[in-house]
């Protein structure tokens, strides 16, 4: 009698894990973890434990770059190019679909309609169905202009050739007056110049405009165009519009070859074209007080040309359908799929049932309360990731990786049960769904958990643990030991100072609210996305009590910018390595005079390889120390300026802080970014490499210790690991204690909790919120209950 033998898997149900043997990607140690397929996986740990170098750097870059490889070479060209990662094996890889939180940029023409397909698809719609009909999809593009012209064009007909006049013209859909942004802006012309006095006497009150320089001032008096020594007031028409308004002419001065141009062009080209962000602070005030902002009287703010704006379907022309909310948006077009008649039925079936879907996603991922007319520039992290997440909730495919960045930055408590139940969504679709998170409401759900660790940057790159949530509560690790933690309300709270009014508050979807935002105590404003916090504290407050808003923007900077320069503390260092040595601070930037000239400081070469991975190179010269060889024979306290910059945080406080290295100037700014929890942060970390919640800490760290001001903080938690939250609520309190009034924009509870007053806004999103539904301190909110904020807060305290 044989026994029976169990049958043999099939080969290809064997591949049902990702394993990665040996990764190195930044402070990774030779890691090595296998990942279950077409499960969730949550990925956990301390900021900067490497949780991005395995998922983002690792995973998903090799996915995409595998995934790139199979198109031809030609069309490669067009793609970003990425090398290898650092790691020894990885297989079991399937493609990758990344859903991150950068920002979905603020090109002025972007908007969360020309951003997804949905304003496409309402283009299409309003060209088939719109009455009266006036042409083609483009014809309702605030993006394409009207344009006809004629001439003659030669064809070659039965071997000779022949001239024939051809017209032709486009229809497009923007607003020949403010060309399709919706706003004008209006030049204050008393701010570029002092027009009763010459330009020989100082006239231009224009900053970096100085006499001795052939670009700007001796480009205008020896132009010929004008009267140098005449007041600008007592020009002439003929001398004013060749002033302002004169089109670019070439000019000789000096022995020079120039381009004369009118003023009012040359300060647009100059300023207006320029990112106001990356201006230096006294530019950027300048530029705002000389260029004023105001809705297009022609097109009244909606983008679109005269001729576009007639054509309606059932009385909504294309620009109402853009600025509705889109939930009642969703409601529009199902009125139009039910009650269209058989044309529509015809006609625009599948468009209409597209849309449909597309709008029912926004509403059911929370992004109901936005409208698609509403620049993408403006959207936060949180909400970009969701747009993203859009077009993904009714994809056929299966079998693909999701890859999440903390995808509930941005959520109240409420909203997060809805998050998690579409990342089960992807799961249960056969889908392996890869998540950062810090939220235990995440961590809960998850079918496999890694825990990264045990420290940041050079203390982490290890995996701590591998298991079950269950498990993970149980194994001792810092995410286990905090993954219970909550934050009692306070017993006391402060006492404000003072009251800051707030009367009137419109913007958005704000209803006319007045409230009084108690001074010298911490505040937290809180309500669901969409509720108006944000329109609240950034756009509401009055703009002569100092105000400084620390959100999480991105840092202008290059690749050259490190923590060690954004926040002012390589001054101190050059120059107490310039003061024991007896040398120039100079020598010690590697931006400057000590930079090593094979690689100009940076560290590495790069070699441009076409078609295929470019590839960087450590420099040979100087090993990647970005320093001349010279530079590093200097030391200070036994280290030379290249470990210096090699030292975290953490390490660079105790050198600093005692002994002979002591820098008391440099010590101080250290220990600020020790207080924002950014310990473990190198000093010349690039800045392009911060999350977006390590930026705000670094902006924070960055802000004067001076009493008094009103701090506002977006979101200030997010990024931020469990057991960092209680060093955050010590920051919060020691501002506070400094005399600084602190608003927080915040979800977390355990902010609410500590919080000495709440605002809460609501009760729902966009036109179902923008009111203030509770005002008080953390324990009357639990004690209340009425409000989402309340029913969760009490939830989370246990009360």
């Amino acid at each position: 009698m044989t026994k029976d033998s169990s049958p043999a898997i099939p080969a290809a149900d064997s591949h049902d894990t990702i394993r990665v043997h040996g990764a190195r990607v930044n402070n990774l140690k030779n890691l090595t973890v296998e990942i279950p397929k077409r499960r969730l996986t949550v990925f956990t740990g301390v900021s900067g434990s490497g949780k991005s170098s395995l998922v983002f750097d690792t995973i998903a870059a090799e996915s995409q770059r595998l995934v790139n490889e199979t198109y031809s070479a030609f069309v490669q060209g067009f793609m970003p190019h990425s090398a290898r990662p650092d790691v020894d094996v990885l297989d079991g890889l399937t493609a990758a679909i990344i859903v991150d939180q950068q920002r979905l940029g603020s090109d002025p023409r972007s908007t969360v309609g020309t951003a997804t397909d949905t304003g496409a698809m309402l283009r299409i719609l309003f060209s088939r169905l719109g009455r009266p009909h006036i042409g083609s999809p483009q014809a309702f593009s605030f993006n394409v202009a009207s344009i006809s012209g004629a001439g003659a064009v030669t064809l070659e007909r039965g071997g000779r050739k022949v001239k024939e006049r051809r017209g032709f013209s486009i229809t497009g859909g923007m607003c020949p007056r403010c060309e399709g942004l919706g706003t004008i802006s209006d030049i204050d012309l008393t701010q570029l110049y002092d027009e009763s006095k010459s330009i020989s006497e100082g006239a231009f009150t224009i900053p970096g405009w100085k006499s001795d320089s052939f670009w700007t001032v001796r480009l205008y008096a020896e132009s010929g165009f004008v009267d140098p020594d005449k007041p600008i007031r007592d020009y002439t028409k003929e001398e004013l519009d060749a002033f302002l308004y004169k089109e670019p002419t070439k000019v000789r001065i000096g022995g020079v070859n120039l381009t004369y141009e009118g003023l009012i062009p040359k300060f647009q080209k100059s300023f207006l074209s320029k990112d106001k962000e990356a201006m230096q602070p006294h530019i950027r005030a300048f530029v705002e007080r000389a260029v004023k902002f105001t809705t297009c009287p022609e097109c009244d703010g909606t983008r679109l040309s005269e001729t576009a704006r007639p054509s309606r379907i059932e009385g909504i022309n294309i620009a109402d359908a853009c600025a509705m909310q889109v939930s009642d948006l969703a409601e529009w077009v199902r009125g139009l799929r039910e009650s269209g008649g058989s044309r529509v039925r015809e006609t625009t079936a599948p468009l209409l049932a597209a849309l449909q879907d597309t709008l029912d996603s926004f509403v059911e991922i929370g992004l109901g309360y936005l409208s698609l007319d509403r620049p993408s520039g403006t959207l936060s992290g949180g909400e970009a990731q969701r747009v993203k997440m859009v077009r993904h909730l009714g994809s056929p495919l299966t079998d693909v990786t999701y890859v999440f960045d903390e995808p509930t930055t941005g959520l109240h408590p409420h909203d997060i049960q809805r998050m998690n139940e579409l990342l089960l969504r992807l799961r249960d679709k056969g889908n392996t769904v890869l998540v950062v998170e810090h939220e235990p409401e995440v961590i809960a759900i998850a079918d496999h958990v890694v825990d990264l660790g045990p420290g940041a940057g050079a203390a982490g790159g290890s995996v701590c643990f591998e298991g079950t949530v269950a498990g993970l509560r149980g194994s001792g690790t810092l995410t286990g030991r905090h993954l219970d933690d909550r934050t009692a309300l306070k017993k006391t709270v402060r006492t404000p100072t003072g009251r800051l009014p707030v009367r009137g508050a419109n913007t958005h979807n704000l209803r006319d609210i007045d409230v009084d935002i108690p001074l010298g105590v911490l505040v937290a404003v809180t309500g669901v996305a969409g509720s108006g916090k944000s329109s609240l504290v950034h756009s509401s407050l009055p703009a002569d009590v100092g105000v400084v808003a620390v959100d999480q923007t991105p840092i202008r900077g290059s690749r050259r910018s490190n923590p060690a320069t954004y926040t002012g503390l390589l001054d101190p260092i050059r120059k107490a390595f310039a003061k024991a040595n007896g040398v120039k601070p100079g020598l010690f930037s590697p931006n400057s005079e000590g930079a090593c000239p094979t690689c100009n400081g940076v560290g590495f070469l790069h070699t441009d390889l076409g078609m295929m991975a470019g590839v960087a190179v450590t420099c040979e010269e100087c090993e990647g120390k970005r320093f001349q060889p010279s530079v590093l024979e200097y030391e200070f306290g036994g280290r030379d300026i290249s470990e210096v910059l090699a030292m975290s945080v953490d390490e660079a406080g105790e050198f600093f802080g005692a002994g002979e290295a002591r820098v008391p100037a440099a010590h101080r700014i250290l220990q600020r970014l020790v207080d924002v929890g950014l310990g473990y942060l190198t000093l010349g970390q690039p800045l392009t490499t911060l999350s977006g919640g390590e930026r705000q800490r670094l902006k924070l760290a960055t802000h004067p210790g001076e009493r008094g001001g009103i701090l506002v903080l977006d979101e200030p938690t997010a990024g931020l690991h469990l057991a960092d939250v209680e060093q955050l609520l010590g920051l919060l309190d020691r501002l506070v204690e400094e005399g600084k009034s602190v608003i927080v924009v915040e979800h977390h509870q355990a902010v609410m909790a500590h919080a000495d007053w709440i605002i809460d806004l609501g009760p729902g999103a966009g036109h179902e919120g923008g009111r203030i539904v509770f005002e008080g301190t953390p324990r009357e909110l639990v004690a209340d209950r009425s409000t989402l904020t309340g029913a969760h807060l009490a939830a989370y305290v246990g009360g």
